[in-house]
């Protein structure tokens, strides 16, 4: 066996589970203590500077110079108390992970000695060098400045000794460059569109919130096997191994005993996480061997996204101390389940009402399914944005391999729902209706079902679900941030929701009665989006030509499905409803794009010098070995039995030396074809490039690999195998 393998399945076998320290026996005694909250900012501020923060939160009015000094002066108190030395502008790059650019709290007041200063210039804004983050052409290399600016609505926190401010990260034109700013801006389209909806039914209504949870998958592995594999670690997934004879078909793992090494390492994020303040509230193994699940209770959509940011960055930290490494990548291993996050989106108002809820009597009932169809409506209307929103080079070889959704979008509602969206397109005409009709259709709503989730199966394989009171957007991969489809969806459901009433005002200037005309766009709206209803097998052939037929898209290529997000229509959208300008688009897409060269370039590289550094002289020295022992067996034998004995090393010799020769080959193509793509400017060619000339020898180089793993001596191969990345504990 090779030495390093040998030596991390050594380290792997003798882990033992480490003793977890709880801060205290309940959850709630330091649930959110390092987290500069509602209740610390009443502590260490004063009422005008709480009532400014609160008002700014509540109203997102901007909060004065004069008062954030009071703030700043508040807060550096309160994280000195925790023993805090920095502060530092917590942001969300384009890069899809966080940054941060550390300062000291003090500074020199004379020649003798500092003082700890913090002002409220340096919480509002800070002016971090941006020249090396990605800004899609929207500024030179040489144009480095960025701003970043405070983001009252989602709180500071302490990580460390540093305290951490989530910002807003904008150029110096005020391009965003950023995943929190547009998705601010999605929160005020949606909220602003939705409380104007609402106002139909309740006056009390005057603001609307994003309410999201996010089910986050990931898989453990050992650190020291995750060393051993340099494309694991250099691209946190395996570029090659053949399938262990065991892996998840037997279903033994989902909602298994959690192994004891992994339920420590899972009780000691926790408690960092409840610190922070992350609602996590679940957690149990996942369908494939190593993969687990955790999942909080709904927050706001900001503070959401903020929290799924960092509890991904808290479960890497804890890892290390677990001796786990954590992959977030959406598929790690080849034919065991990759890994998503699923998003769960509700829309929930200031009085308490969640729209995706039906109420007691016709009025809240009519109230849920204005939101409803308007909801279906969008995702039929703007499919390619949303698939868009989810694609990624990892996501792509996850999405509709029976194990997540297609790329095709569609709406899974349950029977019953679908029962009712039928009734009312069938009653509601076009005339106008007499009073009996009113009152029929009227009391047929009236008996929507109060809790849905009873009366809704749960479909796996849809990519958009209503699950009772929320909709589940399952295609996000594990690794994303979901700002990103939030952005989307927040965007299109904003546009539908001003359409639907835009329809409704144009009914009600003819005439028609208020209720009436809500009745009507219903219809209108349930009519226009009923192809992208389905509630079928999603993984299936027939669903594919079904989709076709209905005029769905199915967008498999990750380039071309990218590409949605500079369509005209999309363009239109998110410039009316002022989230992104054409311009921050088109920078969106050029990053995106040169990501995706990027990645396939580390993975082609890595693999490359996997396979002639590592793979290949383990296998010649093999084959070294067969050659010697048929040299032997023709000294013993001749004829008729050395014809016999030396048959099967004679066949394994000439099977290594054709798919050794082969991956050389394969090696030498891949490296020319990376070659020619490098030297293409154009983002969106070389990108075309890598994907048609360099993607495919990845696939073409493992598969005589992973038979050649098959070959070889075990005893020689020179890095850990599925049977043991998958199982060690």
């Amino acid at each position: 066996m090779g030495t390093l393998r040998f030596n991390a399945l050594e380290k792997a076998i003798s882990r033992q589970p480490l003793e977890v320290k709880f801060p205290s026996p309940k959850t709630s005694e330091y649930f959110a203590t390092n987290v500069f909250n509602k209740q610390r900012m009443q502590e260490y501020l004063s009422q005008e500077a709480f009532d400014n923060v609160m008002e700014s939160i509540d109203k997102g009015t901007k909060i004065d110079r004069r008062v954030a000094n009071q703030i700043s002066s508040g807060m550096k108190a309160w994280a000195l108390d925790k023993g805090v030395t920095h502060y530092t502008h917590w942001f969300h790059p384009l890069t899809g992970s966080t940054a941060e650019k550390h300062d000291a709290f003090f500074e020199p007041a004379t020649d003798a000695y500092v003082i700890e200063n913090f002002d409220g210039s340096k919480l509002v804004q800070q002016e971090p060098d941006a020249s090396s983050l990605p800004s899609g052409g929207m500024r030179n290399t040489f144009e480095a400045r960025g701003y970043t600016a405070w983001d009252p609505s989602s709180p500071a926190f302490v990580m460390g000794t540093t305290l951490c401010i989530p910002s807003v990260y904008v150029s110096f034109k005020g391009d965003s460059l950023d995943y929190k700013t547009p998705l601010l801006k999605s929160i005020e389209a949606v909220d602003k569109a939705a409380v104007e909806m609402c106002q139909y039914f309740d006056k009390n209504v005057t603001k609307v919130n994003v309410g999201l949870g996010c089910e986050q998958e990931y898989f453990l592995v050992d650190d020291a096997l995750f060393n051993a594999r340099p494309d694991l670690k250099l691209t946190d997934r395996t570029l090659m191994g053949h399938s262990a004879a065991k892996d998840q078909q037997l279903a033994d793992h989902y909602f298994g005993y959690i192994p004891m090494r992994v339920a420590s390492f899972m009780q000691d994020f926790e408690i960092e996480a409840y610190k922070l303040g992350i609602p996590v509230k679940t957690r149990h193994n996942e369908v494939a061997p190593n993969q687990y699940e955790c999942a909080p209770v709904y927050e706001e959509v900001n503070l959401a996204a903020d929290h799924n940011q960092l509890l991904m960055t808290i479960m890497k930290r804890v890892a290390k101390k677990h001796n786990f490494k954590v992959l977030f990548h959406e598929k790690p291993y080849k034919d065991v389940n990759g890994s998503g996050k699923h998003c769960n989106w509700s829309l929930i108002t200031n009085t308490g009402v969640n729209l995706f809820s039906p109420g007691k009597t016709p009025k809240t009932n009519m109230l849920f399914l204005a939101f409803f169809v308007s909801v279906i409506k969008g995702v039929y209307e703007y499919q390619d944005l949303l698939r868009s929103s989810i694609v990624s080079l990892g996501n792509e070889s996850r999405l509709g391999a029976s194990e997540a959704p297609p790329s095709i979008m569609s709406v899974f509602l349950g029977e019953e729902v679908n029962r009712i969206l039928d009734e009312i397109e069938t009653r509601v005409s076009g005339k106008k209706m007499s009073p009996s009709e009113k009152t029929e259709l009227k009391l047929d709503v009236g008996k929507i079902p109060e809790i849905l989730p009873d009366n809704t199966d749960r479909n796996r394989t849809s990519p958009f679900a209503f699950t009772g009171n929320r909709f589940e957007f399952r295609a996000v991969g594990s690794g994303a941030n979901v700002s990103s489809p939030m952005i989307a969806l927040n965007t299109i459901v904003a546009k539908q929701l001003k359409e639907f009433k835009i329809e409704v005002d144009k009914l009600i200037e003819t005439g028609v009665k208020k209720d009436e005309a809500i009745f009507q766009v219903i219809k209108k709206f349930i009519l226009a989006s009923k192809k992208v209803r389905f509630d079928g097998n999603n993984y299936s052939d027939e669903w594919k030509k079904e989709a076709e037929k209905r005029g769905l898209t199915n967008v498999n290529d990750v380039l071309e499905a990218l590409s949605a997000i500079v369509s005209p229509e999309v363009r239109a959208l998110f410039t009316e409803m002022k989230v992104f300008s054409e311009r921050e688009l088109e920078a969106r897409l050029e990053i995106d794009f040169e990501k995706y060269n990027k990645k396939l370039q580390i993975e082609s590289r890595v693999l490359g010098d996997l396979a002639i550094n590592h793979i290949l002289p383990t296998v010649y020295r093999y084959q070294n070995i067969l050659i010697e022992n048929v040299k032997g067996l023709k000294e013993l034998f001749n004829g008729a039995d050395y014809e016999k004995l030396s048959s099967t090393q004679l066949a394994t010799i000439k099977e290594i030396s054709s798919r050794a020769a082969m991956v050389n080959i394969k090696v030498n193509n891949m490296i020319d074809e990376r070659r020619k793509a490098n030297v293409i400017e154009e983002v969106d060619i070389k990108a075309r490039e890598y994907s048609a000339k360099v993607k495919p020898y990845l696939d073409e180089i493992r598969y005589q690999i992973d038979h050649l793993e098959m070959i070889v001596d075990d005893e020689m191969w020179p890095l850990p195998k599925y049977r043991e990345l998958l199982f060690i504990r």
